[in-house]
This record gives structure tokens, sequence and C-alpha cells, in this order.
């Protein structure tokens, strides 16, 4: 009854008719093909045009072309079921007023910070390396873990590579970021590099980030340029710095309860299949798009600074002991699963 609750707050806050949770009173007997006729709730934290969004929404259409109809996902983009609130959203999936949900790995360290073991510094060359890892053994890791909170793990896909943006000047020594206030998402390991090269790191939410910059209250952000593309980044800050200094995933989930108890075996398997589905092709068109978007901020006037593997040596060298610090705290079974050296 928990979720009819919830969507009656959905259609009185949303103006929306038709929304029903995955309570008792909404899961129906198996039609002619098999597939209960079921609406599933699915909450992201992204913008409507952000990768976490479009994942869920291709995750959407791949499960009603396949079940003809019969399973139906219902996104909420911008946590709009939490107000906003990516914690609260956390916790939605984690107590299952919600069914489904995908959130950064930064975001979810909330329940537990060794979510962001995979984001530590320079871990990573490329996307290859980190597709690897999580596949292998990462994912594996994630699944455990999550189920300590009641959360199942469906699969994994790109958040990006997190760059540097600025609006005081190039950044390509560790002597240049000192001093310059940059908003990071919260966490030990983002708190932790930004501390290490003395600069003034800011924990905020990304929602007010772009009025931040535009007043002068922080100089800048890191994130993905999928992100920083789709905020508009490049309308108030004239430096971008290309450094791959963290990697950091989205995790697609669900409510254990809800995943178990409520969902039919073949509901199941064909949620889990199209979740695999829908994460490697948001995989696929985040690494096709981040060139494009590159050249779409220098031509928008932006000052892009790609550091070389020689230019990256110091920062590398500055973050060593805070490396071995997190890799410490998070144990040697967990740097192994994600196949941090």
């Amino acid at each position: 009854m928990k979720k009819k609750i919830l969507s009656t707050l959905v259609i009185v806050s949303l103006a929306i008719t038709t929304l029903m949770g995955c309570g008792n009173d909404n899961i129906s007997q198996q039609d002619t093909e098999g597939y209960q006729q079921i609406e599933l709730i699915m909450a992201v934290n992204g913008t409507d045009i952000q990768i976490d969004t479009l994942v869920a929404k291709k995750f959407s259409e791949l499960v009603a072309e396949e079940s003809n109809g019969n399973i139906e996902i219902i996104v909420f983009p911008n946590d709009q079921l939490a107000g906003g609130n990516a914690t609260k959203g956390i916790e939605m999936i984690a107590d299952g007023s919600v069914d489904l949900a995908a959130y950064a790995s930064s975001v979810i360290s909330v329940l537990d910070e060794r979510f962001l073991v995979g984001t530590i510094p320079w871990s990573y060359n490329n996307y290859q390396e980190a597709r690897k890892a999580i596949d292998e053994s990462g994912g594996k890791y994630y699944a455990e873990l999550l189920e300590e909170y009641d959360i199942t793990f469906l699969g994994s896909f790109h958040n990006g590579f997190r760059q540097l943006t600025n609006s005081k000047h190039t950044v390509k020594t560790p002597e240049d970021v000192k001093g310059l206030k940059i908003r990071v998402p919260g966490g030990e390991v983002y708190m932790g590099v930004f501390n290490t090269f003395r600069a003034d790191p800011v924990a905020m939410s990304w929602s007010e980030v772009f009025t931040a910059i535009q007043q002068g209250t922080i100089d800048g952000q890191e994130n993905g340029v999928s992100i920083t593309d789709t905020s508009k980044m490049y309308e108030v800050q004239d430096y971008l710095t290309l450094w791959n200094y963290t990697y950091e995933n989205d995790l697609f989930v669900a409510n254990s309860t809800i995943w178990n108890e409520y969902l039919q075996p073949k509901t199941r398997e064909l949620l889990q299949e199209k979740a695999k589905e829908a994460c490697e092709w948001g995989r696929d068109y985040l690494e096709e798009q981040e060139e494009v978007i590159i050249n779409k901020f220098e031509q928008n006037g932006m000052e892009v600074t790609r550091l070389t593997e020689e230019e990256l040596i110091p920062f590398k060298e500055t973050v060593t002991d805070l490396r071995k610090n997190l890799m410490d705290k998070y144990g040697k079974d967990a740097c192994e699963a994600f196949q941090i050296q």
C-alpha cells in the first residue's frame, strides 16, 4: 500500500492522472505473452537530457517493446519524487518508495563510502579499462554491497571521466589549482583531491552550481564533459582542463523487496536483460559524444587544455599519499575488485 500512497501524492503534485506503483493491487496475472501487466516507477537525478535520464528512457522503451506494452517504466528525472534532493532519492529506492533508479556512485555513497572505491584518482587510463574492471569483478562488489541496503544491482554505465572547468585561468600544473574555489559533490575522494592541491573545494548541490559561478561564489566545477555540456557551463566558464582525474559511473538498481517479492521471474529476467542493454547503449553513447562536445566547447570560446601523460605526472605524484590512504581504507578486496593498484 505504500506505493499506492506515493502514487497518489505524485498524481496530486505533478498532475499525472494514471500513475501507480508496484503495490499488490497493481500486479496482474500473466497475459498470453507471459509478462505481468505492471507499471514501475524509476527515479534519476539528472535533467531530461543528461545521460542517466537518457539511459532510463532507453530502458523504458526496450522493456515496453519486448513486453508488448505490458510492463511500463515511468521515468522521473531531476529527483522529482524526492523534491530535487538526491539523498532523499537514495532513501526512496532503499525503502521501496520507488521501484528502480539510476544514481552516480558519488550520490549512492551517502549509504556507504565504499561505493567511492572506483573513483580513487587516476585509477583508469580510459573507458575500456573502467568497463573491464566493473564488468569482470567490480559489478559483483557493487551487488554485494547494495544488498546490505535492500537494493539490487542491475548494471552500470558511464557518468564520465571528471574534468575541470574554471573562470580564472588555464590549469596545467598542480600550482594552477591552488586557491580555486571548486564545486565538488562531497565525499572524501573529491574533497581529498582538491584539498591536496590546496584548492578550496565546496560541496554544493548541482542545481546551485550555474548560479554560484555566475555570482562568483565559486570559480569552477569538476564533472564529466557530458554533464558540463547539458548544464551549459560553457556559458559561464572560460577554461576546461582535460585530465581524467577520476572515473565515475552510474549504478542501475532496483529495490530488492519489490524485485524479489512482487516481480515474476520472467519479468525480472526481462528487466535484467534490458537494463544491461540500456547500460551498454549509454556507455557507447557517452564515449561517442565526448569529442563532439569538446569541439562544441571550443566553438563556444572555451580554452581547452589537454594534459599530456608527462604533464599529468606531477598531479599524480601530488595525490600519491591520498591514493594510498584511500586504498588502505577501502581495503584489499575492494581495490582488487576494481583492479586498482
